[in-house]
């Protein structure tokens, strides 16, 4: 492929689904972006995306993903959600610095099946042309024969090529080991988007960045054995402002699923981003119309906190519905327009007394909406939206009017 085809480009997109995947910004590398743009227009595409099934929730470094397929729908084409139950059982060694935890085969069911939860908040399911589909690689990977695959789809891979993907060359050059069930992998994935060609005429595979060579085999695959044009998008590192990893915080990963995450704790994250980030994460995160979000990101100040309030509302409502957060937390109600920190802490019965507050809030131990406070006269005025404050990781609570 041409080094035009796959590297960072800007050009003109005529179809919905790349227009909105520009504008928004997931868009880093794709093997062909003027036959793909041509496809976009004159059909439904149905594109895929595998998730493995490691825990029984996916998290928030996984959402982009998840956002592109709800774009794909959006945009008049067809979400196919691949759930790793064979990969899962190998581990993508894209990334890691060792070898996965071997899952049973009911931990994996259980995963998918939790899993499948997040998908239907994002997602439309059924059987019409552009309804999702999730399935499972393994009901074909599952039953191959070692002999036939080796001989029917190994022979399209070499060693040699294998060995400059970073998922492989990384691990090596720490001389951590790469077991060859991991050595694996990559032939897998090629193979599933060879299956989904087959079954349901997938023609779009789209992935992190870190996925560019799993797709590419699957596109060579292909075309070698069925003489079939696909095509590969992948979107970029999605980094904080400050060079982070998204959806890693002090407390841990940040979980889609209910059950692993409250929602609450969920709006909590959002609504403490970077002020930097607003914006992207505005385009990449939610639904909101280009306009507005270019109005918000515009903000300066403490009026920026109007734009993080808004992102946190608009991405919890699109993974746990609307009107869902906080309310499996205290709330005190006030009669006036506001309320002293010291008077809030003693309200939720964090602490006893003025003077255990004080303390509380010279030890740095308390916040209002996610910002540490150490003013003991601070005030809190909440407005139609409730403040939340907290203290530590554990007690949280909201004042409202």
């Amino acid at each position: 492929m041409p080094q035009s085809a796959i590297r960072n480009f800007v050009m003109t997109h005529t179809s919905i689904l790349l227009q909105t995947l520009r504008e928004r910004g997931y868009i880093h590398q794709i093997t062909d972006p003027t036959g793909l743009d041509a496809i976009a227009r004159q059909q439904i595409i149905p594109g895929y995306i595998g998730f493995d099934a490691t825990a029984p929730s996916l998290h928030v470094g996984s959402l982009v993903q998840i956002m592109m397929l709800r774009h794909l729908q959006k945009s008049g084409h067809k979400p196919i959600i691949v759930m790793g139950g064979g990969t899962t059982k190998v581990g993508d060694p894209s990334g890691k610095d060792e070898s996965r935890k071997i899952l049973s085969n009911d931990d994996i069911a259980a995963n998918i099946a939790s899993i499948r939860r997040v998908f239907e908040r994002f997602l439309t399911f059924g059987d019409g042309p552009t309804d999702a589909i999730l399935v499972n690689n393994a009901d074909w990977l599952d039953t191959l024969e070692y002999v036939p695959f080796l001989r029917d789809v190994g022979r399209h891979f070499t060693i040699n090529r294998m060995l400059t993907f970073d998922s492989v060359k990384l691990r090596l050059e720490r001389e951590q080991p790469l077991t060859f069930l991991e050595f694996n992998y990559m032939i897998l994935q090629a193979y599933d988007f060879l299956e989904l060609s087959r079954r349901v005429g997938c023609r779009l595979q789209m992935g992190g960045s870190d996925q560019w060579g799993n797709i590419v085999n699957g596109i060579e695959l292909t075309r070698r054995t069925d003489s079939i044009q696909l095509f590969g998008l992948t979107t970029p590192l999605i980094t904080t402002s400050d060079g982070g990893k998204m959806g890693k915080t002090a407390a841990g990963a940040v979980w889609l699923n209910d059950d692993a995450l409250r929602p609450y704790d969920y709006w909590t994250f959002w609504r403490n981003t970077q002020d930097g980030d607003v914006g992207r994460f505005l385009r990449l995160f939610t639904d909101l119309p280009l306009s507005e979000i270019a109005r918000l990101e515009s903000l300066q100040g403490e009026e920026l906190n109007d734009a993080k309030k808004i992102l946190a509302d608009a991405a919890t409502a699109l993974a746990h519905g609307d009107a869902v957060t906080g309310d499996d937390l205290p709330r005190h109600a006030i009669a006036t327009e506001v309320i002293t920190i010291v008077d809030a802490l003693i309200a939720l019965e964090f602490v006893t007394s003025k003077g255990e507050a004080r303390r509380m809030i010279a030890g740095g131990g308390a916040r209002i909406d996610g910002q540490k406070v150490t003013d003991e006269a601070a005030l809190i005025a909440p407005g139609a939206e409730p403040i939340m404050v907290s203290v530590g990781k554990k007690m949280r609570g909201l004042i409202v009017r």
